[in-house]
């Protein structure tokens, strides 16, 4: 009977397994069916032509950025806050157009169309600098004497700033839109596909080194040393390389279509929470907000999540209040969308506002940087720069010395720092961000500090001898370069990961948007202080602080010493204010962590409190 019941119910075992199989096998092959097919075009068969395209694009651009101050100075005979106000204004310009760039990509017109517009304005403004160089007319006479240098015409400056605008345009179209463009060639909905995407932000950034190394070596060597003519004809045949490696590989990329702006519906949350500034929010309740499902959520290359509707900003809350049944269709979609937005759009808006307090920051931040790349390159200009008898050392170099402090750093922390102590400590032991952003705030208060002092000991040494060039070697100008590279390894690369971090993945490039324009609004305000500075100073009989063409004339150490208190204001502003936005949770402070959307449409969210080390984004930064 023992042996009978056994029997039978090993044979009921064996049949529960083999239906157990069947079953295994037939969702198995519905997760093959599930799997997304092949595609012919894409990957790396695409990303060969990307980034061939975007190293000649960037060895072009940079071989003129590095350098544009030393051509100003020297070939249109411009003085230093002419100089200063024309590079910070088209820096300034070049990085707010990448808003417009990204919103034409996003809504219009297609990151293709957009790299290829950019690159096609890029090649016209670096031909135009490049007839610049080559015509004697477009340019001013040689100047023989600094102290009476003949200025360009307006219509020759007018020619000038056609060429700065268009390369502008064309930095404002490729700068959102190339990274960007490259990640489309992989389906990130596979572990292959991700795996292959991390490969080729290794890839990107080795080409951009690369390309930024041959940059401010050869290509500034030549401009400064050899001729401006062969110095700009060679950026000008690397954009034609460009472009021609782009559209030769036309057929092999994935192009995805314009899904629409974020920045219209921010625009739309902004008016529609306006339209309806009388509606009280205490007294919505949650089921007058309109909060539809997201639509379309597997048919991204990212997943999309649902954002929790939070209380903070809760003036914005009133964009996605029902106050009237007619606001919505028999479809329940809204009548007019600047006036009824979803909730999906108001928190969106939120996560951007969160981010300004550090947005403030960075800009006192990157005001500092910007320093060194125009006036810290005219105090260059006249030291001794000899390295020998017949050797120079050019002046756009010194940027390759701030890229050296920040590799070495970066270099020292992830090799060095971070296994000693986790040797020691037993974990991973990171700085916080916190500690990074401070840190480089601090870096950036120094760097002016020792350029101030540095430009003192120089001035004075021109002087005692009565010459334009200081005997001072250029060697003594390093340490700020340095200071400078170490605030960007600190304070910039800090920020940007917190702006990347305190956005959903489907506002990433908003992130890299607000970043440039950050940069942006330095450069415009370090303009804004220089006019500032030079007219507060400027007295009958007195040389102001800054202006001409001679720093030995000029009391630069000043301003410098200005721009560190202005560091140590925005060093106060951040412990006292903007760094309580930094230690708050990734989406606020005890928030629930937004999960993702169900692609089947069921608005039902799985939500669980964040733990205090998860709040802390700086705590393993």
């Amino acid at each position: 009977m023992q042996c009978g019941f056994r029997e039978s119910e090993q044979r009921g075992k064996n049949r529960e397994k083999e239906k157990e199989g069947e079953m295994e096998n037939e969702n198995d092959s519905s997760r093959l069916e599930q799997v997304p097919p092949p595609n012919p075009k894409g990957g790396w068969r695409a990303i060969k032509y990307i980034l061939g395209n975007e190293s000649f694009e960037k060895l072009a651009s940079m071989s003129l950025i590095a350098n544009i101050t030393v051509y100003l100075s020297t070939r249109y005979n411009l003085s230093g806050i002419f100089v200063v106000n024309v590079v910070n204004i088209w820096n300034g310009t070049s990085n707010v157009v990448t808003l417009a760039g990204a919103f034409v990509s996003d809504a219009y017109l297609g990151r293709f169309s957009t790299l290829l517009v950019g690159s096609m304005s890029s090649l016209l403004g670096m031909g135009a600098m490049t007839l610049t160089a080559s015509i004697d007319k477009l340019r001013p006479s040689t100047c023989k004497d600094p102290q009476h240098c003949p200025q360009p015409q307006p219509w020759q400056l007018a020619f000038l700033y056609i060429a700065l605008l268009l390369l502008s345009l064309g930095a404002g179209c490729i700068r959102p839109c190339n990274i960007a463009f490259g990640a489309d060639q992989f389906d990130t909905r596979t572990a292959k596909g991700r795996a292959q995407l991390q490969s080729f932000f290794n890839w990107w950034y080795f080409s951009f080194t690369l390309a930024l190394v041959v940059a401010l070596t050869g290509v500034v060597y030549i401009q400064t040393n050899i001729s401006w003519v062969i110095g700009f004809v060679i950026p000008t045949a690397c954009l034609a390389s460009s472009i021609t490696i782009f559209l030769v590989g036309r057929h092999t990329y994935i192009y995805l279509k314009p899904q629409g702006s974020i920045f219209l519906d921010i625009a739309k949350v902004v008016t529609a929470a306006c339209r309806k500034s009388r509606v009280t929010v205490s007294l919505a309740s949650e089921h007058s907000f309109y909060d539809p499902p997201l639509k379309n959520a597997s048919d991204q290359s990212y997943t999309i999540l649902k954002l929790p509707h939070t209380n903070r900003f809760g003036f914005l809350d009133r964009a996605a209040i029902i106050t009237n049944p007619n606001e919505l269709d028999n479809q329940g979609k809204p009548r007019s969308s600047w006036r009824l937005c979803s909730l999906q759009q108001v928190e969106q808006l939120k996560c951007l506002v969160a981010i300004l307090p550090v947005w403030v920051t960075a800009i006192g931040t990157f005001m500092c940087m910007d320093q060194h790349n125009t006036f810290g390159v005219l105090q260059i200009l006249q030291t001794d720069r000899s390295m020998g008898p017949h050797f120079k050392f050019a002046p756009g170099w010194m940027n390759i010395i701030a890229m050296l402090a920040l590799a070495t750093w970066i270099f020292i922390y992830e090799q060095i720092y971070l296994p000693l102590a986790q040797r020691r400590s037993g974990r991973d032991k990171r700085l916080t961000m916190q500690q990074r952003i401070n840190t480089g705030i601090v870096l950036s208060i120094l760097s002016m500090l020792v350029s101030g002092i540095v430009e003192e000991h120089r001035r004075k040494t021109a002087l005692k001898h009565g010459s334009f060039i200081s005997s001072v070697s250029f060697g003594l100008l390093l340490p700020q370069f340095v200071l400078s590279g170490l605030t960007e390894a600190f304070a910039a690369v800090s920020i940007m990961e917190f702006f990347t971090m305190q956005m959903p993945e489907s506002m990433r490039t908003i992130a890299g948007a607000v970043f440039f324009l950050s940069l942006s609004v330095s450069s415009y305000l370090g303009s804004l202080i220089v006019n500032i500075v030079h007219k507060a100073t400027q007295k009958k009989g007195e040389t102001p602080w800054l202006g001409g063409h001679d720093l030995n004339k000029n009391k630069l150490d000043y301003y410098y010493y200005i721009i560190a208190g202005l560091g140590v204001v925005n060093l106060a502003y951040f412990n006292f204010f903007a760094r309580h936005y930094v230690t708050v949770g990734r989406f606020g402070k005890g928030r629930r962590e937004m999960q993702p959307e169900n692609p089947s449409g069921s608005r039902d969210l799985v939500e669980r409190e964040s733990t205090d080390e998860e709040k802390g984004l700086g705590t393993h930064a």
